[in-house]
């Protein structure tokens, strides 16, 4: 079993930033991968970033790349979503989640373990 807490949430303005910070424990961190996905009203839970276990490969969803990053520290078992540039359309409940494997994945069918989620909202 696996727990995955988020923190970081909160209020921006567009052009702000924030480190939203998941903090998980239950069994080795470093052997998995992580991501970050959110899901904002009416829409359906996407893909933002991941990260594999080892730390030195990084994918990111087309509308967040070159704005957010996705780094992880393994002695804290934390990984952290970096989100700079905020746009109101960034505006979500984001969820981390631990995958099944140890390299990056954009598929949600391969976490198994999931947070309860943060919320983010961006003014515009």
């Amino acid at each position: 079993q696996v727990q995955l807490v988020e923190s970081g949430g909160g209020l921006v303005q567009a052009g702000g930033s924030l480190r939203l910070s998941c903090a998980a424990s239950g069994r080795t961190f470093s052997s998995n991968a992580m991501g970050w996905f959110r899901q904002a009203p009416g829409k359906e839970r996407e893909f933002v970033a991941a990260i594999s276990a080892s730390g030195g490969s990084t994918k990111y969803a087309d509308s967040v790349k070159g704005r957010f990053t996705i780094p992880r520290d393994n002695a804290k078992n934390t990984v952290y979503l970096q989100m700079n540039s905020l746009k109101p359309e960034d505006t979500a409940v984001y969820y981390c989640a631990s995958a099944t494997v140890p390299f990056t994945t954009a598929q949600a069918m391969r976490y198994t373990y999931w947070g309860q989620g943060t919320q983010v909202t961006v003014s515009s």
